[in-house]
C-alpha cells in the first residue's frame, strides 16, 4: 500500500474519531442540561407549595428553655405536632447545644421561660449570653444569620411586670439583630391567666401553617398533641390517702394537662370567659385553675376561697394519731379546718407542697367574696367531707360525730390568707362559732400584719434567713421582698397573743444558716419557732428538690438544739413530732413555768378572752403541756391514746 493512502486513511480515522467525539460531548451536554432544567422545575414548584420560605435539606432545631418543665412539655407538645405533620425538627435542650452553630440553623423554634430577675432559666443562660454578646460585637455582622429563619415562644407571668417574658422578647430582638428572619411573630404565654395552652396552640398551628405554605394542597394535623410520656407533678406515694388522684398540675407547668377546650366553651356559655365574669369583674380561679383544684380534692369556695381535708383529720378520725398542732398545741386533728380565704399568694417557694396551683399577686386585683358566706360554706363543704369518712375502714363512730362539728381553722392551706381584704370579718366569723384561728402568713405583707385582729396563733414562714436564700428559695414577686420580709417581722413583736416563726429546713439550701437565723430572734420576738423538715411531694416539675434535700429527724434535732444554744438561754427545745420530722422552740420565761412546759392553747379560755373584748396576751390562755409531747419523751410526740399504725410500703426506699 502507498504511503499516501495509508495518510489518507489515517486522516480520515482521525476526523471521523474527532466528528463522533464533538457529537457526544455535545449530546452530553444538551442531555445534562435538560436533567437540570427538570430538576430546577420541580424544586420551583416544591418552592410554591412551601410559600416564601426556602426549604433545607437540614433538619429544623426546636430549643426549650425551662428551669420547672414549663418550656420543656410545650417544645415536646410542639415536637409532636410537627412529628405528626412530617416536618422534621430536633428537640434540643441548649444545654448540649454549641451556640456558634446558629450559623448554620435555616430554621429555628425557640419555646423559652423567663426566670428570676428577668433572666433566662439555667439550662438557656450560655445561648441566651451568647446571643446578647454576638449581637453587640460589631465583628460578627449583621447578617450572620441571614439564612435562618426563626420563631419564639415566652413563657411567663405579668405578677412579675416588667421583666414579663423578657427572655424571649430579647431573644427575639437580638435574632433580628443578627440578621434572621422571622417566621411567625413572637407569642407570648402568661401562666397566670389559665390559657397557657390555648395561647400556645395558637402559636404552633400558625407555625404549622407557615410551614406547609398555608395552600391547603396538604392536611394539616393540628390537634391538641399531647405528650404523656413524663409524670411530672405527680406524687410517688400517696402518703396514707394524702393524694386521692395522681397527676397534680403545676400552674406553671399546666401545658398540656388543663380542660380540653370544650369545657372552656361550657364556661363562657354560663357566662364566664377565662376566669372573668361579662360584667369586668376579674374572678382570681379561672376555669383551668379551678378543675386542677378540684382534681386534688380542694373544694373551691366562690372565686377565691377553698377547704381541703387534711390527711391528719382523716388519720385522728381513724385513732391513728394526730399532726404535730395536736403534740404542740393542744388541737383535736379530726376537728380541724383546713381552709384558706386567698388562693393567690406573693412567692413561688421551690417546696411548695401544694405544687403552685394557686394564682400569683402583688395585691387584690380580683372579685371579693363575701366572709360570712366564705366561713359558712367552708364549714358545710368540710361537714360533708367528714360525712364522707363514714364506713371507712378504721374510723371510730364517736370521733366522726365530732369531726362534724370543727373547733379548729388552719387558715395555711394554700395562698396567702391575709391578702384578703376582709380577713379580720372573717376572723370574726370563726371566733363567734368559737372556732380557734392558726393563720400562717408569708411575710410579705407587714401592714397586713398590723391591722390584724387577735388570732389564736399567727405564723410568718421564715424560710431563709439570709437576704439571697430567701430570694433563691421563696422566689416573691415583690423587688422590695426583703425589707417586706423585716418589716413582716417587726410587727409580729408588737402582737400580744401567741406568734410563731415556721421555719422548714431543705438540705443543701438553709441548713446551715444557723447563726443568720438566730439574728432574726431579736427582730420579731416569737413565741414559738417551728422547725419542720421540708416534705418531699414526689416528681414536682416546680423545683429541683429530690429526697436528698429532705433532712432526717435528727437533722431536725441538731438544727434545733444548735439554734437554741444561740439564744442564750432565750428559748429551748420544748416539743418535738418525730412523725412529722418537727421540733418545736419555745420561749423560757414565757412557757415555761416552774419547771413544766405549757405550750398547750386553753382554748375555752381564747374564746372567753376575745368575747370579753378586753385585751389580753398569750399568757393569759396556756397550757400545760402533756409529758408524752416533750422533747426526748419516748413517745416521741406520738399521743398514747391513739393506736401507731405503720403502712406497708409496696416499694424499696431510697432512704
Amino acid at each position: 500500500m502507498s504511503p499516501s493512502l495509508t495518510s489518507t486513511r489515517l486522516f480520515l480515522l482521525t476526523v471521523l474519531s474527532a466528528s463522533a467525539t464533538v457529537y457526544f460531548f455535545y449530546k452530553s451536554r444538551h442531555r445534562h442540561r435538560r436533567l437540570l432544567a427538570r430538576l430546577r422545575n420541580t424544586l420551583t414548584r416544591a418552592d410554591d407549595r412551601r410559600s416564601h420560605i426556602s426549604v433545607s435539606p437540614q433538619r429544623g432545631k426546636l430549643f426549650f428553655l425551662s428551669e420547672t418543665n414549663t418550656s420543656r412539655t410545650l417544645a415536646q407538645r410542639l415536637h409532636g405536632l410537627l412529628t405528626l405533620n412530617n416536618i422534621p425538627f430536633d428537640l434540643i435542650d441548649p444545654n448540649d447545644y454549641e451556640p456558634e452553630d446558629l450559623c448554620k440553623e435555616t430554621l429555628v423554634l425557640i419555646v423559652a421561660s423567663t426566670w428570676e430577675n428577668g433572666g433566662p432559666p439555667q439550662n438557656g443562660a450560655f445561648m441566651v449570653n451568647w446571643l446578647a454578646e454576638s449581637a453587640d460585637d460589631f465583628r460578627v455582622g449583621a447578617l450572620v444569620l441571614n439564612e435562618c429563619k426563626y420563631a419564639v415562644f415566652g413563657v411567663g407571668s405579668r405578677s412579675y411586670g416588667e421583666t414579663f417574658n423578657a427572655v424571649a422578647r430579647g431573644i427575639r430582638a437580638r435574632l433580628q439583630k443578627l440578621g434572621a428572619s422571622e417566621l411567625v411573630e413572637l407569642g407570648e404565654g402568661e401562666v397566670d391567666t389559665g390559657d397557657l395552652d390555648e395561647t400556645f396552640d395558637q402559636w404552633s398551628e400558625r407555625i404549622i401553617r407557615a410551614l406547609n405554605g398555608d395552600l391547603g394542597e396538604n392536611e394539616l394535623h393540628l390537634e391538641n398533641y399531647v405528650v404523656g410520656s413524663e409524670s411530672e407533678g405527680e406524687f410517688s406515694e400517696d402518703y396514707d390517702d394524702e393524694v386521692e388522684e395522681n397527676g397534680v398540675v403545676d400552674l406553671e407547668d399546666i401545658a398540656g394537662k388543663g380542660p380540653s377546650r370544650r369545657s372552656t366553651a361550657a364556661a363562657m356559655a354560663n357566662g364566664k370567659v377565662n376566669g372573668k365574669v361579662l360584667n369586668g369583674e376579674k374572678e382570681m380561679v379561672t376555669p383551668v385553675i379551678r378543675a386542677n383544684l378540684e382534681k386534688q380534692g380542694y373544694k373551691v369556695i366562690g372565686s377565691h376561697s377553698g377547704v381541703k381535708l387534711c390527711r391528719w383529720t382523716k388519720s385522728q378520725l381513724r385513732g391513728r394519731g394526730g399532726c404535730y398542732k395536736h403534740s404542740f398545741y393542744g388541737i383535736e386533728s379530726h376537728r380541724c379546718m383546713e381552709a384558706t380565704p386567698s388562693l393567690a399568694c406573693a412567692n413561688k417557694c421551690v417546696f411548695c407542697w401544694r405544687h403552685h396551683t394557686n394564682p400569683v399577686g402583688k395585691s387584690w386585683t380580683w372579685k371579693m367574696d363575701d366572709p360570712l358566706v366564705i366561713v359558712n360554706t367552708a364549714i358545710d363543704l368540710h361537714t360533708k367531707m367528714i360525712k364522707q369518712m363514714k364506713g371507712v375502714p378504721g374510723v371510730k363512730a364517736e370521733l366522726l360525730l365530732e369531726g362534724l362539728s370543727p373547733r379548729h381553722c388552719a387558715l395555711s392551706l394554700v395562698g396567702e390568707p391575709i391578702m384578703y381584704p376582709e380577713i379580720n370579718s372573717l376572723v370574726d366569723e370563726l371566733h363567734k362559732r368559737r372556732i380557734s384561728t392558726f393563720l400562717v402568713t408569708n411575710a410579705q405583707f407587714p401592714e397586713k400584719i398590723k391591722l390584724l385582729k387577735p388570732i389564736t396563733q399567727l405564723y410568718v414562714s421564715v424560710d431563709a434567713a439570709t437576704k439571697d436564700s430567701l430570694k433563691a428559695i421563696d422566689r416573691p414577686l415583690f423587688g422590695d421582698f426583703w425589707e417586706r420580709f423585716v418589716d413582716s417581722l417587726k410587727a409580729l413583736r408588737e402582737k400580744q397573743q401567741r406568734t410563731v416563726y415556721r421555719l422548714t429546713l431543705v438540705k443543701g439550701w438553709n441548713t446551715e444558716d444557723v447563726d443568720a437565723y438566730s439574728n432574726l430572734f431579736d427582730v420579731g420576738s416569737p413565741d414559738f419557732v417551728e422547725i419542720k423538715g421540708v416534705t418531699y411531694c414526689g416528681s414536682s416539675a416546680t423545683s429541683k428538690l429530690t429526697m436528698e434535700n429532705v433532712p432526717w429527724h435528727y437533722d431536725v434535732k441538731e438544727f434545733s438544739e444548735a439554734l437554741a444554744q444561740k439564744s442564750n438561754g432565750a428559748y429551748e427545745v420544748a416539743c418535738e413530732h418525730v412523725h412529722s420530722c418537727c421540733v418545736l422552740l419555745a420561749k423560757v420565761d414565757k412557757f415555761k413555768v416552774s419547771g413544766q412546759w405549757h405550750t398547750w392553747i386553753d382554748y375555752e379560755k381564747f374564746h372567753d378572752l376575745v368575747s370579753a373584748g378586753e385585751p389580753f396576751t398569750s399568757k393569759d390562755y396556756m397550757a400545760p403541756t402533756p409529758s408524752w409531747a416533750i422533747y426526748g419523751a419516748e413517745e416521741g410526740g406520738f399521743d398514747p391514746l391513739q393506736s401507731r399504725y405503720k403502712k406497708e410500703r409496696r416499694h424499696k426506699s431510697t432512704r
